[in-house]
C-alpha cells in the first residue's frame, strides 16, 4: 500500500516510516504541508497519514484543501490534539479516521488496514435499489438519471445500508462504520446524515424501525 506519511518530528517520523516499510508499505515522507500537497497532487495514494500541527501550514488547512480539490484518498489523522472539537473538526473535514499521539505502532498498522478494506469494498459493483443507483468506484448518485451530490459521509452510509437492503441497523452500529476511530463523538451525527440523504433522494430512503434503528427504505426494483 502506497503510503503519504505527514509529520514534521525526524524521529517520530522516521519510526513511522521504518515500521510501515518493514510491514510492505511504500512511504514517502514529508515534513510540511505545502509539501503534503504537493505530493498529493502529483502522486497517486493508498492512504495519508496526517499530522495537524506542521510548521508551515496546517494539517486541518491540507486536510480541507485536499477534499475541496476531490482528493478522495482515505486520511488517517495522527495528532497530539486530542479535544473533542478537534476531532470532530478533523472528521467533518473528510478524514477517514483520527488517532490520538502518544499511540501504539500495532494499532495504527490495525487502522490503515481498516482503511484498506473499506477502500476496497468502495470498488465493488454498481449497487441499484429502487430509482437509486450507487456507483463505489466513482462515487457517484444517481436517482433516475439526475446526478445527487451526497459528502463523503453520506455517500458511505447510504452505500453501507444498500449493500445490506434487509438488515437492520442500530444508531452506534452506523456510527461505528461512519467514525470507527471513537464511538463517542456526535450523539446525533447518524441523525443528521440521515435526514440529509431524506432530503436530497426522499424520505422513504431511510427508513425508522422504532426502538431499534434504521434500514434501507423504498420499494426494490
Amino acid at each position: 500500500m502506497k503510503t503519504l506519511l505527514v509529520e514534521d518530528d525526524p524521529l517520530l517520523g522516521q519510526g513511522i516510516q521504518d515500521a510501515l516499510s518493514y510491514n510492505g508499505y511504500r512511504v514517502e515522507w514529508v515534513q510540511n504541508g505545502r509539501q503534503a500537497l504537493s505530493f498529493a497532487e502529483s502522486a497517486e495514494f493508498d492512504v495519508m497519514v496526517l499530522d495537524l500541527g506542521l510548521p508551515d501550514l496546517d494539517g486541518l488547512a491540507v486536510l480541507k484543501q485536499l477534499r475541496t480539490q476531490q482528493f478522495d484518498t482515505p486520511i488517517l489523522i495522527l495528532t497530539a490534539r486530542d479535544s473533542t472539537e478537534e476531532k470532530v473538526a478533523g472528521l467533518d473535514l473528510g478524514a477517514d479516521d483520527y488517532m490520538v499521539k502518544p499511540f501504539d505502532l500495532p494499532e495504527l498498522m490495525a487502522r490503515l488496514r481498516a482503511l484498506q478494506r473499506r477502500e476496497s469494498q468502495q470498488r465493488a459493483p454498481t449497487l441499484r435499489h429502487a430509482d437509486i443507483e450507487i456507483n463505489p468506484a466513482n462515487h457517484t448518485v444517481l436517482q433516475g438519471n439526475t446526478p445527487v451530490a451526497l459528502s463523503r459521509h453520506e455517500f458511505n452510509l447510504l452505500h453501507y445500508l444498500m449493500a445490506r437492503p434487509e438488515q437492520v441497523f442500530s444508531r452506534q452500529a452506523l456510527a461505528d462504520k461512519l467514525y470507527s476511530w471513537d464511538q463517542d463523538v456526535g450523539s446525533n451525527t447518524v441523525e443528521v446524515y440521515i435526514h440529509h440523504l431524506r432530503k436530497k433522494l426522499g424520505k422513504d430512503i431511510v427508513q425508522t424501525v422504532r426502538g431499534i434503528g434504521y434500514k434501507l427504505g423504498g420499494a426494490p426494483d
